[in-house]
């Protein structure tokens, strides 16, 4: 490819950027905060769908859709929930443009047009959907609900980048009422377990499962659990989470069962979600200098087929051997590409290739013909060897599941490396800076002691893992009692 990367040693940041943009997955909109997911891009949030919504479906779950627009007063009807999301609410408060009387052809907002009520924009729907349970549910018979919805929400933010923290953004939200607390609590486990498994078998991201502090936890839930994982420059990314919502949305919009003892009661509910910045946590664990490293469970092409020839005769002979690899593969489950385009070099196409994170790309000149074999090269490791061409369909499946699994110890001992257990403030702060990655420090559970941490290193909890050992040990801020040690980062 033409322009190099910048490299991440170099400036991590600016290499996210670049390579967002150069590997074709999305680009910023006109509209501001906004992001344009192009086809590539695109393409790798459909295999997270599909791998997602088939999980959520093996565990019970149906799919629906809601309104965007929330009324003001319903959105305000949970007021922990209310309070936490205003500062990035978008409100919808005309119905209707005309013509400007100046006569400059613009158009202006009809004063006469205003809604009698206020409409948020969906910047999470516990709200909608907690009203629309109220009709749904009377009786235990009509529970559970699990319930996912693939959608778009907004969130207004401020400072922004491609796919992990845009104005815009894609996700799923789960959302389940329950005739019991236990059922609830077991439910909100469940599908942290779920996202676990995901990232870890699907993105090949080890991630550490953990219960958020007081501080953190999201609004209006009464524990909220999170997967973390972290990046190659050591901050750690929010990969998913599932909140126990208790009986504060049923309370708030009055949604009661008749038990089986003829009790009335309120339900109690569960709220998950994961996002589009799956895909940013995708390209910061894996990619290289070079560009995306795809693991091929969520990779749109697994195989990529590269002629090298030098007239039409050496391509058709070529063309041969490739459409008879290509079914073979396609018949295994793989999906295949055959750039047999002749207006780029072949040279060039490896880099483009590289760049996209294609995990194998196949080569086959004139001299392999004559020998029956291709080169054979694998985006993770950059290793390359020659094989026999009628080996391919054999041999690549088992090669993909094993750069799947390297892909994932790489990662895994990269954070191995990366966590560092601290026990005093000066060694929290030399680790955080010289270091960086995750700090395991005991903390003495209060709130101002969180955020005097947070303001002065930038650091935050980022869960409370849930099978760390009971650890007596003192807070390394304030020197107070702690019993175990909780996970420290800077993070996205």
């Amino acid at each position: 490819m033409a322009k190099q990367i910048t490299s991440r040693a170099e400036d991590y940041s600016q290499w996210y950027v670049e390579l967002v943009k150069l590997a074709d997955l999305a680009e910023n909109s006109d509209v501001r905060g906004c992001m344009v997911i192009k086809p590539y891009g695109y393409a790798i949030w459909e295999k997270m769908q599909q791998g997602l919504d088939q999980m959520f479906k093996d565990t019970g779950h149906v799919n629906a859709y809601f309104p965007l627009f929330v009324p003001k007063s319903m959105f305000e009807a949970e007021e922990k929930n209310a309070e936490g999301f205003a500062k990035e609410c978008a409100i919808v408060t005309h119905y209707r443009l005309k013509t400007d009387p100046a006569g400059n052809g613009k158009l202006m907002v009809d004063p006469e047009a205003r809604l009698e009520e206020e409409l948020v924009v969906r910047p999470t729907s516990e709200a909608i959907i907690w009203n629309t349970y109220k009709k749904w549910i009377q009786s235990h018979r009509d529970l559970p609900i699990l319930v996912n919805q693939w959608a778009n929400v907004v969130r207004w933010e401020m400072r922004t980048r491609l796919f992990l923290r845009t104005a815009e953004f894609l996700w799923q939200e789960g959302h389940t009422a329950h005739a019991t607390a236990a059922e609830a609590e077991k439910e909100t486990r469940t599908m942290l377990d779920v996202y676990a498994d995901f990232a870890e078998n699907f993105m090949a991201v080890p991630v550490i499962k953990g219960k958020k502090s007081e501080g953190e936890k999201f609004p209006g839930a009464i524990d909220t659990y999170c997967i973390e994982a972290l990046m190659q420059d050591g901050k750690a990314l929010q990969a998913g989470t599932s909140h126990f919502l208790g009986q504060n949305f049923a309370q708030a919009f009055d949604v009661k069962f008749t038990g089986k003892d003829g009790k009335l009661e309120y339900v109690w509910g569960t709220s998950w979600g994961a996002s589009t910045r799956l895909i940013g946590g995708l390209i910061m664990a894996h990619s290289d200098d070079d560009g995306l490293i795809l693991p091929p469970k969520l990779a749109p092409i697994h195989v990529v087929i590269v002629p090298i020839f030098k007239n039409d005769q050496e391509l058709s002979a070529i063309s041969e051997v490739a459409d008879k690899l290509m079914k073979e593969l396609k018949a295994a489950g793989l999906s295949v590409k055959f750039d047999n385009r002749d207006t780029h070099k072949p040279g060039f196409k490896f880099a483009e290739y590289e760049l996209k994170g294609v995990p194998v790309r196949l080569a086959i000149g004139p001299r392999d013909l004559e020998q029956g074999t291709v080169e054979l090269a694998r985006r993770d490791t950059r290793e390359k060897k020659s094989m026999k061409a009628t080996d391919v369909a054999t041999e690549v499946p088992s090669l993909l599941d094993d750069i799947q699994k390297n892909l994932y110890r790489k990662a895994l001992k990269f954070r191995e490396d990366m966590t560092t257990p601290v026990n005093s403030w000066d060694e929290f702060k030399k680790v955080l800076e010289e270091k960086g990655g995750f700090l395991l420090a005991h903390w003495d559970g209060t709130a101002e002691t969180e955020a005097k941490i947070k303001e002065e290193t930038k650091a935050t909890i980022r869960c409370i893992p849930l099978d760390a050992p009971v650890e007596k040990g003192k807070c390394v801020l304030t020197g107070n009692p702690s019993n175990q040690r909780v996970l420290f980062a800077k993070a996205y």
